[in-house]
């Protein structure tokens, strides 16, 4: 493989810079995919021009890469079946009468407590950081806007309980992938390693409780706050040049029952049939591979392994498609709509989606690209072969949050820096778990702060809210955050 040295790192942070600076999303990430493949065919403008298009193409060769942008594209057809089954409406309801009216003299109180439990809901769904992210923001935008909470506050509450409590409970996808990447290591037993690192792994318990701070203590900094006196004092929901990820076309769907047929179990149960799936289907994807390895009969172990073996990305389609199903006859069985008529409202929901459908092709491809500009081996080269011990987790953190950020993943940051992380910590004799934690939380923390990250772009989609300017809200808590744990790195290094 050809080493591009310092021209691998520009590509993605041209479309990172340009993405914040212009808000052009869209043409940022094309922009970047374009310089790389004309840097790789060295400086050849018309082959460059010629290979970002078949990069674009070749996305969908990746079966991963088609079923997340399909199940991204049928979660519109899930919001606004819900919609008009007036299941948010019906929920919104069953919210309003449980705390006493959500517009009378506690205002304060209702605010805190609706971020709560939209804080709680993501925690809660740990099984894929994607469906957490969705159903914090479908459940709770038309509450935030009744409350006058700003959309951006939304889309921060659902990425930064999503991905932190996906690292930090590891019964799915991401504690899968991340155990096999330790057993490919040498580690006999990736569990047990994976568990003790959780001690060390800091930045995602600090996103989490710096959204508790967030949430009762009315800690708003930076952007955030001028979001929040816009939406409580303005009356703006969103932004003036705001472009949210959904139409308002979607957001705005009035139900076909009237307000006293609306019920919260139309939301609810379909949700929920999605969030349940998603374990499910993990298990029943990997469960021929675990009867192969571990024999006939069903165990615990057996369960684990199925999990570990399963696709996240075949999980997460299965799981909006039971939905769906689910949905089509529940709906049918009340008398809400014809079948035929729910279809139509499945369409018009994909259609709604294709922007984002879009940014997530984008996103794959520049991923894709810096793997073939091996951005992440040149940035981890840079540092390794002059660390003392003391600051090898520190530096572990630094390098995975740069990979994350200008990747835009962080299991793309996990596959490249753990064999990394590992064999620094038994050449150097560092401590393995606080080596590998530094990685999971550098990987999760520069991928919550990136522009082009499939959940940060998730969370602003679910949240109705502009993609940049949920980026820019986040970020200051994502570095104050990622800050604290840089801090804690270094200390551990020098104290283990």
């Amino acid at each position: 493989m050809h080493d591009y040295g310092f021209w691998s790192v520009i590509p993605p942070l041209l479309a990172i810079v340009l993405a914040i600076r212009t808000k052009q999303v869209y043409m940022s990430l094309l922009l970047g995919i374009w310089l790389s493949w004309v840097i790789i065919y060295h400086g050849n403008i018309f082959t460059g021009t010629y290979q970002t298009v078949m990069a674009l193409v070749d996305v969908f060769k990746d079966a991963g890469n088609t079923k997340t942008i399909m199940f991204s594209a049928l979660v519109g057809g899930l919001i606004i079946l819900i919609q008009k089954s007036g299941g948010v409406t019906g929920f919104v309801a069953w919210i309003d009468r449980k705390l006493g009216g959500l517009q009378t003299g506690h205002l304060d109180s209702n605010r805190k407590k609706i971020q709560l439990m939209a804080w709680l809901t993501g925690v809660f769904i740990f099984v894929e950081t994607s469906i957490s992210s969705l159903t914090v923001g479908t459940v709770f935008r038309p509450l935030f806007d009744k409350l006058k909470i700003s959309r951006e506050k939304l889309a921060y509450i659902a990425d930064s309980s999503s991905a932190p409590t996906s690292i930090l409970i590891p019964f799915n996808a991401w504690g899968a992938f991340i155990m096999g990447l330790l057993l490919s290591q040498g580690f006999d037993n990736g569990f047990g390693v994976l568990f003790k690192a959780m001690q060390y792994n800091y930045y995602p318990v600090l996103a989490l409780f710096l959204v508790l701070m967030v949430i009762f203590f009315n800690f708003n900094i930076g952007p955030m706050k001028q979001a929040e006196y816009r939406t409580q004092v303005e009356g703006k929901i969103l932004s003036d040049n705001a472009k949210p990820m959904i139409s308002e076309e979607l957001t705005g769907v009035k139900p076909v029952v009237s307000a006293q047929k609306s019920k919260a179990y139309n939301m609810v149960l379909p949700l929920a049939v999605m969030v349940v799936m998603m374990p499910v289907s993990l298990i029943l994807d990997g469960w021929q591979q675990a009867t192969q390895t571990l024999g006939k009969g069903i165990s615990f172990d057996k369960i684990f392994f199925a999990i570990s073996k399963g696709s996240g990305s075949t999980a997460v389609l299965l799981a909006v498609l039971s939905a769906l199903f689910f949905a089509l006859i529940f709906y049918r069985i009340q008398g809400i709509a014809k079948i035929t008529d729910m279809f139509d409202w499945i369409l018009k929901g994909i259609s709604e989606m294709m922007p984002l459908a879009l940014l997530m092709m984008l996103a794959f491809a520049i991923s894709h690209v810096t793997k073939e500009l091996e951005t992440g081996q040149y940035v981890a080269r840079l540092t390794k072969d002059f660390l003392s011990p003391a600051l090898v987790p520190f530096i572990i953190f630094a390098i995975a949050a740069f990979v994350a950020f200008a990747t835009g993943t962080s299991w793309g940051t996990f596959a490249i820096m753990i064999p990394i992380a590992v064999q620094m910590a038994q050449s150097l004799d560092v401590n393995p778990y606080l080596t590998i934690a530094a990685v999971l939380s550098g990987g999760v923390f520069g991928d919550h702060s990136s522009p082009i990250s499939d959940t940060t772009i998730i969370s602003s989609m679910a949240s109705a809210s502009d993609h940049i300017d949920h980026v820019k809200t986040q970020l200051p808590y994502a570095l104050l955050a990622g800050g604290v744990a840089a801090i804690l790195f270094l200390m551990s290094g020098f104290l283990q």
